[in-house]
């Protein structure tokens, strides 16, 4: 990999699970001699990083306001991509890895007009749906499959990228397509088996996958001391945790706020990530906390938590799992997207969509988590060390590079 520069396109770099990706990526070329260039199109990057911004602030709002009215996100940011063409041009990357392309930030279009004339080999990695429908990023909670065909009539217009006013589901459908087929030397990784079948039934099927699950960071999700029961006067009562980012009824909020009325006395909800438009909803028994950025934090909640309750009816691969299980603590999900697939033996249980009765009853049957669990969740989150999935992408940029 000496000498050979990778360049990346996402959204962000540095946080969120792929900003954090990308920022660990940079880290392991870097210590194989390789050199990298990081292009974003929101918030801000590590210093150390080498960096481009896509554009600015008022480009994404302006994107963002267009994309409203008209149903066309991904098709404004004109000049910031095409500065960022004329960037990618100077620089001369060997390989160009794309994540997260809707944002705001950026025109794809444009980019994957270059790219076909660039031809320099390109891995894609999708961590939702987007890529080949021509709207949404998840369409299992409305149970769509007009993406497998040809989009049109959207059901879910106001969902992200929302628009109010105009239905472009059908001429966005067929420009994807048309871009993002074809493409001479592209390979595609998701993060898990369920993203691959879907892919295989899409548009895109002509590519190669690899499937790399999101990996985590097992130096800060551990086992860590929490005076969080004390705190909160939770003594040996049996702790159910669920975290998310939007709560929403997709990703089961409305389950949640029914549990808290099923469950004994000696049972308590904790839900992370609520907004504070959302707190008066919420059930006085359940202790209902706002969005927290911190790692330590979150670490002592997995760990003081009997269970990680993750009642998600759509989701790509949730690291929240992940992160749970790291800190010692099983979890009990439904049966959508992939969120199963982290789930090892012993560390949990798996659902149909909406069984809530039956997640309450195995609530109540699984109790206070023994040590026995939280060495089965401990080992198994090993799998997904980030160290681990790291290699795995390096292993993908030397077959790239160097295949014959």
């Amino acid at each position: 990999m000496k000498d050979k520069r990778i360049l990346f396109i996402n959204s962000i770099v540095g946080n969120g699970s792929t900003g954090r990706i990308i920022e660990g990526l940079c880290d392991e070329l870097a210590k194989r001699k390789a050199d990298t260039l990081v292009c974003f199109g929101r918030r801000t990057a590590p210093e150390r990083l080498n960096t481009y911004r896509i554009g600015n602030g008022l480009g994404v709002c302006l994107h963002g306001a267009a994309s409203r009215i008209t149903d066309r996100h991904g098709l404004y940011s004109s000049k910031a991509t095409r500065e960022l063409i004329k960037t990618i041009g100077k620089y001369g990357p060997d390989l160009i890895h794309l994540h997260n392309l809707h944002g705001y930030y950026l025109n794809y279009e444009l980019l994957f007009r270059f790219l076909r004339e660039y031809a320099r080999p390109v891995l894609w990695t999708l961590h939702d749906c987007w890529t080949f429908t021509g709207h949404c990023t998840h369409f299992e909670y409305a149970g769509c499959e007009r993406w497998k065909e040809r989009c049109h009539d959207c059901r879910q217009l106001r969902e992200y990228p929302g628009s109010i006013l105009a239905d472009a589901s059908e001429s966005n459908y067929r420009l994807k397509k048309e871009l993002f087929t074809g493409i001479s030397g592209m390979k595609l990784v998701t993060p898990s088996n369920w993203l691959k079948d879907k892919v295989a039934e899409s548009f895109l099927r002509e590519y190669p996958v690899a499937v790399i699950p999101t990996g985590i960071d097992l130096s800060q999700f551990k086992t860590v001391p929490s005076k969080l029961r004390e705190k909160y006067g939770l003594g040996e009562t049996t702790v159910i945790l669920g975290v998310a980012n939007p709560w929403r009824e997709r990703k089961g909020l409305d389950d949640f706020i029914r549990l808290a009325g099923m469950l004994p006395e000696d049972h308590r909800l904790v839900m992370i990530g609520l907004k504070k438009s959302q707190l008066k909803l919420i059930p006085k028994n359940v202790i209902a906390i706002t969005r927290t950025d911190s790692v330590r934090e979150m670490a002592e909640w997995y760990s003081a938590a009997d269970l990680h309750l993750n009642l998600t009816r759509e989701d790509t691969f949730p690291t929240t799992n992940l992160e749970a299980m790291a800190c010692g603590t099983p979890v009990f999900t439904y049966r959508a997207g992939g969120s199963p697939e982290s789930i090892g033996e012993g560390c949990g249980r798996v659902f149909d969509t909406d069984d809530l009765q039956g997640v309450r009853d195995a609530v109540i049957r699984l109790g206070r988590k023994t040590p026995e669990i939280i060495q089965n969740c401990v080992e198994h989150a090993k799998l997904y060390d980030r160290e681990v999935r790291f290699q795995d992408y390096i292993a993908q940029y030397e077959k790239i590079l160097y295949e014959v």
